[in-house]
């Protein structure tokens, strides 16, 4: 190291520091990248060494998050989070009013266990749809969704990654390990006054404006107009239409009956299915794949599959119809794909204009249509060489593995209860819970890794090497010290108010786990310098740095948010200030009454 920053390495830290928050107030860069390169900085000027930047990985914290990652996504794999809302929506759909407050307290109570992201980027769709029915604007309803889902994060240690990765901070810092509920008593209260508020005041303070036409047509590019025929050998043969569960989700649309002369009659929910009636629907590409895989119902008109050969698995494929003569302005029938090529059409999507109730077999084919196509992997190769298709490719969707719904439920259930009975730390427990939910098939490899946010790992063990370089060059010692003169004097409630509004601050600016890394040491040394408990400073730290409601870059469901209600940044300040001011005098009376500060 040269000498002159050896001599100030505490001062070179905050300068480092000061950059990296600079940076991620610019976003010029994505938060991740800031934080790598402030990481990198401290490597380069030698405020932090190899063996120490190495050292954490060796934190469990980011490894349990991803944990709870993969976890979540095993919810939202089998459909659960789907079934749930599906569940809501059948016994409360003639309530609106009353649905939408369900669907707010449920997603309230769900953020306390699982991430709260996926919760919410779940809900967003039908939180617009709900909006609609009730002749409201969806911007009166998605801030309040995505409070809903921060509110119901701080109840519990997993609820979000801030709390874990604080915890994890906490105990490199030599403080013992928080318990799944210990912070609840303190969370639970702070939700309750959040949420008064929202659905009192807050309310008169929401904007009344119209969902953003691009998250529209995004809603929309999901979905695919189909038909499906009950065999003669189906188990819904003899049962009304209202009795089968798996067409009766809230995504799927069923147009008609479709007759011999192509004509549609209406269905209704006492309608006895019958060998050989056909259907017209539309439904998400997930929920055309899941229906796909019933055996109860064929899909696609014609279904035959030629030459494929029994012994060849067919697979299924995304095709995207090109301006070519061969395809554009075609019917699907006089493409004669299965005698052609042995391939079926499963679903067609058109942008902005799914033809309701069409045959398939009567739809003519638009350059840009996307088709889901059935065949054997050798025909459809041949397809995609002559038949004027742009592109074939694996479905972006998955088929949801509904029958799985019990092990992952139960999993994430026994994970809770089990690190609620301090049975095994909760990382721990988490690897667990995830090996277990890959091995019985909840969800595959490639896509519980994928509902991984590398970003955030990213972000969090660079941000865990600055915090180490900090503590390497003296910084957090040196903030502990000015701060002494003014502070050692106060009433330790104030000095607890100061630490919590601080942490708060930041995070409204920057991103929150940074915030947890770099703010966690400085508030333990602070609490161990005046004599108090620092396990109630770590507490303030993990609300001020969850709790964040007055701009749409401080936690990411508002991000989510932001853009599907089309609101503009001051819309967060209007609504999400006071909350911030609730819920923090809340928070800090709560961990002082019920935790005490030990003065």
């Amino acid at each position: 190291m040269i000498p002159f920053i050896a001599e100030h390495q505490a001062l070179f830290g905050l300068a480092v520091l000061g950059l990296v928050f600079a940076g991620f107030a610019l976003e010029r860069y994505p938060p991740e990248v800031v934080a790598v390169g402030g990481a990198a900085l401290m490597l380069c000027l030698g405020l932090l060494d190899v063996d120490e930047a190495l050292s954490v990985f060796s934190n469990a914290a980011p490894i349990t998050i991803a944990a709870m990652f993969m976890l979540s996504g095993a919810l939202v794999r089998t459909g659960t989070l789907e079934a749930a809302t599906s569940l809501l929506m059948q016994h409360l759909g003639s309530r609106k009013a009353l649905a939408m407050l369900m669907l707010l307290l449920a997603t309230l109570v769900l953020s306390g266990f699982v991430n709260n992201t996926p919760v919410v980027i779940v809900l967003i769709p039908v939180v617009i749809r709900l909006a609609g029915e009730m002749g409201d604007a969806p911007s009166s309803h998605l801030i309040p969704l995505s409070f809903a889902g921060i509110l119901g994060g701080t109840c519990t240690l997993i609820g979000t990654s801030t709390n874990l990765l604080v915890d994890g901070v906490s105990q490199s810092q030599g403080l013992a390990p928080f318990g799944i509920f210990e912070i609840a008593p303190i969370g639970i209260v702070v939700a309750a006054v959040g949420m008064t508020y929202l659905l009192t005041a807050g309310r008169f303070l929401l904007p009344k404006r119209t969902a953003m036409g691009a998250f529209k047509a995004g809603s929309e590019a999901a979905t695919f107009t189909s038909e499906l025929v009950i065999p003669a050998d189906s188990d819904y043969v003899g049962k009304k239409l209202g009795e089968v569960s798996a067409l009766d989700r809230s995504g799927i649309t069923l147009y008609g009956a479709i007759g011999r002369s192509g004509t549609l009659s209406p269905v209704h929910r006492d309608m006895e299915l019958k060998a050989g009636d056909r259907i017209s629907f539309s439904a998400p590409a997930a929920e055309v794949l899941t229906l796909h895989q019933d055996e109860n119902v064929v899909l696609g008109e014609p279904r035959l599959l030629l030459g494929g050969g029994e012994e060849e698995e067919t697979i299924l494929v995304e095709a995207l119809a090109g301006p070519d003569r061969r395809v554009a302005g075609r019917t699907v029938r006089q493409l004669a794909l299965p005698y052609r090529y042995g391939a079926a059409v499963i679903g067609v999507h058109r942008h902005r204009a799914v033809p309701a109730g069409t045959a398939i077999a009567d739809l003519r084919l638009q350059s840009g249509d996307t088709l889901i196509l059935a065949g054997t992997a050798r025909r459809l190769t041949s397809l995609a060489q002559t038949a004027g298709f742009v592109s074939l490719s694996e479905p972006t969707e998955r088929p949801y593995r509904r029958r799985k719904a019990p092990i992952a439920i139960a999993t994430i259930a026994a994970v809770v209860l089990l690190a609620a009975f301090n049975v095994l730390p909760i990382a721990g427990l988490a690897m667990i819970g995830v090996a277990f939910i890959l091995l019985t098939r909840c969800i595959d490899s490639d896509e519980a890794f994928q509902a991984i946010d590398g970003r955030v790992l990213i972000l969090i063990f660079a941000m865990l090497a600055v915090g180490r370089g900090l503590e390497e060059a003296g910084a957090v010692e040196l903030i502990v010290d000015a701060a002494m003169p003014f502070l050692k004097e106060a009433h330790p409630l104030l000095i607890l108010a100061v630490v919590y509004l601080l942490a708060s601050l930041l995070t409204e600016l920057v991103t929150n786990n940074a915030v947890a890394v770099v703010f966690t040491p400085i508030a333990i040394g602070l609490a161990q310098s005046l004599g108090l408990d620092p396990r109630s400073f770590v507490m303030a730290v993990m609300f001020g740095a969850s709790a964040s409601f007055a701009t749409p870059i401080g936690y990411q469901t508002n991000t989510l948010v932001y853009g599907a209600g089309n609101y503009r940044f001051l819309d967060f300040v209007r609504i999400g200030l006071p909350l911030n001011i609730l819920a923090g005098a809340t928070a800090v009376a709560m961990i002082y009454l019920v935790f005490g500060l030990g003065r």
